[in-house]
């Protein structure tokens, strides 16, 4: 694959490295295996640069275009989760956050002929939880 395709791959995926022109590591400098605008393989080069070549955390975060912060911050991603500790969590809510295990059970147990609204109601009284009829519809087609 050609760099341009790379380029909008990692572009498409949300892998661009935020301050690529930033990176000075001198395995970025030549070639294309190496691309400073691969966030992912930068921050495993740089991890790579400190533990098994010994540059300071000091020094492989600066040539990789990082903080000290970010570089403490991208190893304890990759102590926890390994490689894909090293792509960047997914931004936003992880899914609903007023449906409890507890009310999504209630809902599923609901008799079908039951209307969203009528089944919101009840939640809030049993609850205290206030839901949209169409929350309560999506809940009970899981």
């Amino acid at each position: 694959m050609n760099t341009a395709g790379r380029l909008r791959m990692l572009e498409a995926e949300g892998l661009l490295h935020p301050r690529a022109e930033a990176v000075t590591a001198e395995l970025f400098t030549h070639g294309e295996f190496f691309l400073a605008a691969d966030k992912v393989q930068v921050k495993y080069e740089m991890l790579r640069a400190h533990l098994l070549d010994g540059v300071s955390v000091t020094a492989a975060a600066a040539a990789h275009g990082y903080s000290r912060a970010g570089f403490y911050l991208v190893t304890a991603a990759f102590e926890q989760a390994g490689m894909s500790g090293l792509l960047d969590d997914k931004r936003g809510r992880r899914g609903p956050v007023k449906l409890t295990a507890e009310i999504v059970e209630f809902l599923q147990a609901a008799p079908p002929d039951r209307s969203g609204a009528e089944l919101a109601a009840q939640v809030a009284d049993r609850f205290g939880v206030v839901l949209h009829r169409r929350t309560v519809e999506r809940a009970r087609r899981r």
